[in-house]
């Protein structure tokens, strides 16, 4: 039986990977970040679709002990800011160095690794990572990531990392202007090259939704041959046969 703890549930994959793991019949954990203004949008829905909604601090000690308890085979990892969220919070507060890709999508992840890492059940650890990504990527963002990928493979856990080009859709909480026509601009160059029969760029570069992402998530992420494995656009689309 799969028991998944998903951080980042409230996020716009983290919903979806929630969502379809309920609708197929396992056991889901949706943490929500205690004082999360999404709270109040998401805990209702969780709760209908068959998850336990858990809001344990992000603290060592207590992710550790949540883990511990709720023994799960599967962490989905799903954690991230950006850098208009991180404005937004410092001006309701927060301190800097609290809210930089450093801190929350590097160091919210190696906690949660940390803790999954002693919980006893050596549970599947999915991350979701970025294309491009990798040692020598160059920016705070990619770095970030770069840092959870060289301790995942460091680590005892098995795991497996998704590496998507552009997530994009309906239903963001945060409208990504930049993003959202970064991701026309390509689709578009890229269809064209498809409608020429060059089709390579479009699955490897070409963005996704949630729905699609999420799906790829899970699949992968519960397949016992993807443990180990990085998995780029083309293949998250694909359904594994």
């Amino acid at each position: 039986m799969v028991t998944a703890f998903v951080a980042g549930a409230t996020g716009y994959t983290g919903r979806e990977v929630v969502r379809q793991l309920c609708d197929a019949g396992h056991e889901v954990v949706a943490h929500i970040r205690p004082g999360s203004r999404a709270r109040a949008r998401w805990e209702p829905e969780f709760v209908r679709w068959g998850a336990t909604v858990d809001d344990t601090p992000w603290v060592d000690a207590d992710v550790a002990a949540t883990l511990a308890r709720v023994r799960p085979t599967h962490v989905f990892a799903l954690l991230g800011t950006t850098a208009s969220r991180g404005k937004a919070e410092k001006k309701q507060g927060a301190e800097a160095a609290s809210v930089t890709y450093d801190a929350v999508d590097y160091g919210l992840t190696a906690m949660l690794l940390r803790g999954a890492e002693s919980c006893g059940t050596s549970p599947r650890f999915v991350y979701l990572s970025s294309l491009g990504v990798s040692d020598t990527a160059v920016g705070a963002y990619m770095a970030a990531r770069a840092k959870v990928e060289r301790e995942l493979r460091a680590s005892a856990l098995p795991w497996t990392v998704a590496r998507p080009s552009f997530i994009t859709g309906d239903g963001r909480d945060d409208p990504r202007t930049t993003e959202r026509l970064g991701a026309g601009l390509v689709d578009g160059a890229l269809g064209a090259l498809a409608a020429l029969g060059v089709r390579g760029p479009q699955a490897r570069f070409g963005s996704m939704d949630n729905v699609t992402l999420a799906a790829g998530l899970i699949r992968h992420g519960l397949s016992a041959s993807a443990v180990g494995q990085v998995v780029e656009p083309a293949a998250l689309r694909a359904p594994r046969r």
